[in-house]
């Protein structure tokens, strides 16, 4: 009987383990993270830590960098109502989003700039649509991460005149294989499962 008790034990614990490496761990980062190397800029397969606080990568206006803070608020208010898994509150928040994305100047950026802002832009647009479109929870959260990837790329070459977004990765997500968001706090709050695992994921990166 003690032998049986002991052998239960080391089988959960065995267990625990295992999913504890899995939400913090990169199984399948290495693929997803080929989708977000921008510029030649790779994430440290496997670091805890997270990177360095970049710049963006050319001089842009002041102005416009205010207008992609102000949207980037309303996405963290988007990010937010996933996390409370909240499908009504999610599309209130995502129309929100619309009218600050709305308010960006395009004039403002010109040339190399232009072009990059104006090739982000559709698709945050388009994810965002489709988030209003549907009250699938599921289905949001597929395009919310479409939305955090093109986010990523807007911030990353624009910058948020000072502001901080982190850059946080679960590599559960969507049956393992693993999704990005922005948030404007280290602290983790899983938009992909919310209570189901609150906590589960890493800072991969500092933007301001």
């Amino acid at each position: 009987m003690k032998t049986k008790s002991i052998l239960l034990s080391l089988l959960f614990s065995a267990t625990a383990f295992a999913f504890l490496t899995n939400c913090s761990g990169n199984k399948k980062e290495d693929a997803s993270t080929e989708s977000h190397d921008h510029d030649n800029h790779q994430h440290a397969s496997g670091s805890t830590a997270p990177e360095e606080a970049t710049a963006p990568q050319f001089q842009v206006d002041e102005n416009f960098q205010q207008q992609l803070a102000e949207v980037f608020t309303s996405y963290v208010e988007l990010k937010d109502a996933f996390v409370s898994s909240d499908a009504d509150k999610v599309k209130d928040k995502a129309t929100t989003t619309t009218e600050a994305v709305s308010k960006v100047d395009m004039k403002l950026v010109t040339g190399a700039a232009h072009n990059d802002w104006m090739a982000y832009l559709t698709p945050i647009q388009t994810s965002l649509k489709e988030i209003q479109a549907t009250s699938d929870i599921e289905a949001q959260r597929k395009s919310f991460s479409t939305l955090s990837d093109n986010m990523y790329k807007s911030i990353k070459a624009f910058g948020l005149g000072g502001k901080e977004a982190f850059y946080e990765y679960c590599p559960m997500a969507f049956n393992n294989e693993g999704a990005y968001w922005l948030s404007d706090q280290k602290q983790i709050r899983n938009p992909y499962f919310g209570n189901k695992m609150l906590t589960c994921g890493e800072v991969k990166e500092v933007l301001k």
